[in-house]
């Protein structure tokens, strides 16, 4: 059963969605740029049988608040979801990020090694110069064209992830995602991960049409990183491929998770 509400903090409201067993593991979920939570919804049933996930909002996006003017700077963004999970008494955990969502969890490990014990990136680009997409304006009478290259060809994207992006407030959006490339071009997740010493798997969608799928041999410069392509996926395996994506995190995690309680 979801449990679902929301964490007020100073930006804002923060929507938190929780699964699974209280005393658990815990796995916390991040989405990607100009989504939200549900992107993880096809995955929640197959990791809640061993986990306590934990699927968050970034401010800006989803159900939590979307205020103008207020720092959607990366490091801002990982401060965040600290405070979520200090104020859930949290103390250890996984930290799983698509795409843009890893670069908030490599924030997160940079703040809080003590926190973190364990990162997984699901086509997570590098840096931006691995950054392939044609940049396509994203419309309400558009969605579904804007959102086709996040995807294998010929995948149908699922209507429960299409009606999520109508809500977009579209300077956020841009706000968000210009924050995203900052903090990308001061330096690459290999390079800010490399002196952390954090267990790290990379899963990554041979399809892939907005990062370059090559770039994923990238994070070999960070020890002890197990990279791992997945043919026949794109962009997102969490909603092409729910079950070879999760036998995946569970292997890793199953070495790498925290301690129950």
């Amino acid at each position: 059963m979801t449990i679902s509400n929301g964490k007020a903090l100073d930006g804002g409201e923060i929507h938190v969605c929780q699964d699974g067993p209280s005393g658990a593991p815990t796995l916390l979920l991040i989405h990607g740029t100009a989504a939200s939570a549900r992107s993880w919804e096809p995955m929640v049933p197959l990791l809640t049988e061993s986990h306590h996930v934990i699927r968050i909002d970034l401010l800006g996006c989803g159900r939590s608040a979307k205020p103008d003017g207020e720092s959607y700077a990366v490091p801002d963004q990982a401060r965040r979801v600290c405070a979520v999970l200090d104020g859930l008494g949290v103390e250890q955990v996984v930290v799983v990020g698509h795409s843009s969502g890893g670069a908030v969890a490599t924030a997160l490990a940079e703040q809080r090694p003590d926190l973190v014990t364990a990162l997984v990136f699901i086509n997570t680009g590098p840096g931006m110069a691995a950054y392939v997409a044609k940049e396509v304006p994203i419309r309400a009478e558009s969605i579904r064209k804007a959102m086709s290259d996040g995807f294998r060809p010929g995948f149908e994207i699922p209507r429960s992830y299409v009606d999520q992006f109508r809500d977009i407030d579209f300077a956020v959006f841009g706000a968000i995602s210009q924050a995203i490339r900052a903090y990308l071009d001061e330096r690459t997740l290999p390079e800010r991960l490399a002196p952390l010493g954090k267990p790290l798997l990379v899963l990554f969608g041979e399809e892939d049409r907005r990062w370059r799928p090559s770039s994923a041999g990238d994070y070999s410069a960070v020890p002890g990183a197990t990279v791992e392509m997945l043919p026949g996926v794109g962009h997102s395996p969490n909603l092409e491929d729910p079950p070879r994506t999760a036998r995946h995190l569970l292997a890793f995690t199953a070495n790498h998770a925290p301690q129950a309680g």
